[in-house]
């Protein structure tokens, strides 16, 4: 069977990795962003979008369907949006949108990354818009929906300084903490293997079934994204 997955957010911290981790995975990639990815192959279509706003327009001529998997690793911060209602548009509603454009072509399995603090009754904004993306792609009833809920992510934020020193101190006293706290840090490449190794495992399991599983929703919290993809010396 010829294996597509679909993505969205593919030149973030976390999604660079994942587009080359899944052009090992699949034989086509459609990567929908507003520059090319860092890592192309000739497995890899490229629709660029300017404005995720024209993201149904684009979707149009996207060959998806229900041999394809979607990958979200589309967020952004209120700083780099510059308000709360750019940022809510960005992690909520464009989220929900290519969610509901993935389901109409028939797509089964949907991967999402959200955070570790995604709480509808938070305080804080950011939280808050993460559980109720969560919140809404659950009630669209994909046969398999996989959310990703990462700690604080290591890597090179472009615009985040905040989280730049977090990164900074962690590292001075990383070899004190043992990986099985649940506040951990995370490498975005951690996090991409994650997603990627989930839906080779959903794959795996229903390569030889005549119907997928029964729909389920599985979250996979910090710590367990830190077991999968523990390297062993």
């Amino acid at each position: 069977m010829q294996r597509k997955a679909i993505v969205i957010g593919a030149t973030g911290l976390v999604g660079q990795y994942l587009v080359k981790q899944l052009s090992e995975l699949y034989d086509t990639l459609i990567v929908i962003a507003r520059r090319p990815p860092r890592y192309i192959n000739a497995s890899m279509r490229f629709y660029q979008v300017n404005d995720f706003d024209n993201l149904t327009e684009i979707f149009a001529s996207v060959g998806a369907d229900r041999k394809t998997d979607a990958f979200s690793c589309l967020g952004t911060t209120k700083k780099q949006a510059g308000s709360d209602e750019a940022f809510r548009k960005v992690d909520h509603d464009y989220n929900v949108t290519f969610a509901k454009l993935c389901q109409d072509k028939g797509v089964e399995n949907f991967f999402l990354l959200s955070s570790m603090n995604a709480d509808i009754d938070s305080r804080f904004l950011y939280n808050r818009v993460k559980a109720e993306t969560e919140q809404s792609i659950i009630s669209l009833d994909f046969a398999h929906l996989v959310v990703l809920r990462p700690s604080l992510l290591l890597g090179k934020h472009k615009g985040r300084p905040l989280e730049s020193i977090g990164q900074k101190a962690f590292k001075l006293i990383s070899p004190l903490l043992s990986e099985s706290l649940p506040l951990h840090p995370i490498s975005a490449k951690r996090v991409a293997s994650a997603m990627a190794m989930s839906a080779h495992a959903i794959y795996e399991r229903n390569k030889y079934r005549a119907e997928p599983t029964l729909k389920k929703i599985e979250i996979i919290e910090n710590k367990q994204m830190l077991a999968m993809t523990r390297v062993k010396n």
